[in-house]
């Protein structure tokens, strides 16, 4: 196949001059224990909603920042939202849905000074695998940061990135969109599944990334869904997608094989981006991006 994807140099350096000229790496945990924002609980529409929650008003509003990612902690207890900046730049908010809280934490490319420069992707897809963290860069590939860099600046906390994969492609090939991406829940070894949006008439692929390898092919199948926004492979094995219809119509949810699923229509809020399964409960989460239309959701498994 003509689609490849390699690990680029890891920042390490990077990294290091940033802890360094900021106090050292601080980590996750600081930032869990100082949750500065207040989720509100809320009603949404969608039939397969089971609870609701949506962020404080100038979050709701915001027509500069947009949410799209969404991925659970490795125990369940905590979730990440990815936003993206339409005239650049992307963060991730933490959340503790029990306490109602979260934060956000700029998303930045270290360099070899100690600066930090605001990481300009889209970010429309996130996974959470172990202290890693990998956010979708369309057609760039996408990076993956650990949480062990968070540092602490006087203006807040930061998130380095640290590993770049790069998507290239052989002759006039198609290049591959990462759009959406999430993990692959039935895979024994550590896997990303990575999906396309796409209109009618457009390519709308999934594919699945070996996190253990620095450099592979992939083999893209169609997966049919128009205007999907985030993907996950649930543990048995069957496939979940989100599609969106506007900011007006609630969303449908896809389950079962690319090239046989399923949509159930009105499962989703307006406006639906990425999903991930709780990898306690089973149940699903989802976040939507309209502004005053933004809901963080609890799905219930298909």
């Amino acid at each position: 196949m003509p689609w490849h994807l390699t690990r680029g140099p890891d920042l390490e350096a990077e990294v290091e001059a940033l802890a360094r000229r900021h106090g050292g790496r601080r980590g996750l945990q600081p930032v869990l224990a100082d949750l500065d924002r207040k989720l509100h609980r809320t009603l949404a529409p969608g039939f397969r909603v089971r609870a609701a929650w949506t962020w404080e008003a100038v979050d709701r509003r915001d027509r500069a920042w947009w949410p799209q990612g969404v991925a659970a902690s490795p125990d369940g207890r905590h979730l990440a939202v990815t936003w993206y900046a339409k005239h650049g730049g992307s963060r991730l908010s933490f959340l503790d849905v029990s306490t109602r809280r979260y934060r956000h934490v700029p998303l930045v490319l270290p360099t070899a000074v100690g600066d930090a420069d605001p990481l300009r992707i889209h970010a429309g897809g996130l996974a959470w695998e172990g202290s890693w963290i990998h956010v979708a860069a369309t057609a760039r590939g996408f990076w993956s940061a650990c949480l062990d860099d968070v540092v602490c600046t006087p203006n807040g906390y930061l998130l380095p990135v640290r590993r770049p994969w790069r998507a290239t492609t052989d002759g006039d090939d198609q290049p591959l969109r990462y759009s959406f991406l999430g993990l692959d829940r039935a895979a024994a070894t550590p896997t990303l599944v990575v999906g396309e949006y796409g209109p009618a008439g457009a390519s709308r692929r999934l594919f699945r990334v070996d996190l253990g390898a620095d450099s592979q092919r992939l083999h893209p199948v169609e997966h049919g869904v128009v205007r999907a926004q985030g993907g996950v492979t649930l543990p048995d094995g069957r496939q979940v997608l989100s599609s969106s219809h506007g900011p007006r119509r609630p969303g449908s949810l896809w389950t079962g094989t690319p090239g046989r699923l399923r949509e159930r229509r009105w499962a989703l809020p307006m406006g639906p981006e990425d999903l991930d399964a709780d990898p306690v409960t089973g149940d699903l989460w989802g976040v939507t991006e309209h502004p005053r239309r933004r809901w963080v959701v609890r799905v219930r498994r298909p």
